[in-house]
């Protein structure tokens, strides 16, 4: 199983870092055309549909992304849209994980599908959006997410259920503490705070998000990464509650050794809009 996640990793970075730094973002816009296609074969799937209507489900996510793209959606200023997307996450998540896994299948399929697709659409034109802003933006908004799950992890390994009682969502995702979640907080306020500080020092033509919001006051630095970190938990979540609901262990088996696309991307699903909320507003 290492050998494989290794591997797969190793394959995946040598296809994800040459389209993300390249010189324009046609590339990386396409790779992500790729994975966001992928998911929603993925979600079809774990919705109960069959091969052939889940087949459809990824060509027409590609189709509306190509779309989006051809009738020049990316150049345009999306705040509008960043607004409704970090709304719906943050009302649908909470009320998903308050529903927990009995809830899911009490939401007509026609709407989770549909839902579900939204937030693949949105999440595919804020993560170009981001890259055609710049490369240290973008990166700015993934490490985010990465360090939040990295700080989780070994916050929870050491100290999960030492300062509280009860898991964060044991009928969801046993594993997690609400220790993690508060490691993954910490991690992330470091890394936003060291990030305002070498954009300064490398005199970076490009600000990260992190910048951004420090422009701002402190203050919104501070509440928006912490914000993102919690949000990325819901994603994750929210992800978890579904594949247990669907009696899923993984969203595919595409990624040997990490599952399936939507695996990999379930807490960037919201942090990508709310982000760009963030930035922009």
């Amino acid at each position: 199983m290492l050998k494989q996640r290794i591997l797969t990793a190793i394959v995946l970075l040598a296809i994800l870092l040459p389209a993300l730094f390249y010189r324009n973002y046609i590339p990386f816009a396409c790779v992500m055309l790729v994975l966001i296609g992928a998911a929603a074969w993925e979600w079809g799937r774990l919705n109960g549909y069959g091969q052939g209507m889940s087949l459809f489900l990824g060509a027409e996510m590609v189709a509306l992304c190509g779309l989006s793209w051809w009738l020049g959606l990316l150049e345009q200023p999306l705040v509008l849209m960043w607004m409704l997307a970090s709304a719906a996450w943050v009302l649908g998540g909470a009320a998903l994980l308050r529903v927990a896994v009995p809830g899911w299948p009490r939401i007509p399929r026609g709407l989770r599908l549909v839902g579900g697709l939204l937030a693949l659409w949105v999440a595919w034109l804020a993560a170009v959006q981001a890259r055609m802003v710049g490369i240290n933006f973008l990166l700015s908004i993934l490490v985010l997410v990465w360090v939040a799950d990295v700080f989780a992890y070994f916050a929870g390994r050491a100290f999960g259920l030492k300062f509280t009682r009860g898991k964060l969502a044991p009928a969801i995702s046993p594993g997690k503490s609400w220790e993690g979640v508060w490691g993954g907080m910490i991690g992330v306020l470091v890394l936003a705070v060291a990030w305002v500080f070498a954009d300064k020092a490398l005199g970076a033509t490009v600000p990260s998000l992190y910048t951004r919001l420090n422009e701002r006051g402190w203050w919104l630095l501070l509440i928006g990464a912490v914000f993102l970190a919690a949000m990325s938990v819901v994603g994750d979540l929210v992800e978890s509650l579904i594949k247990r609901s669907a009696g899923a262990k993984d969203s595919s088996r595409l990624l040997p050794g990490h599952g399936g696309v939507l695996d990999r991307v379930d807490a960037l699903l919201p942090a990508l809009p709310i982000a760009m909320m963030l930035a922009f507003l």
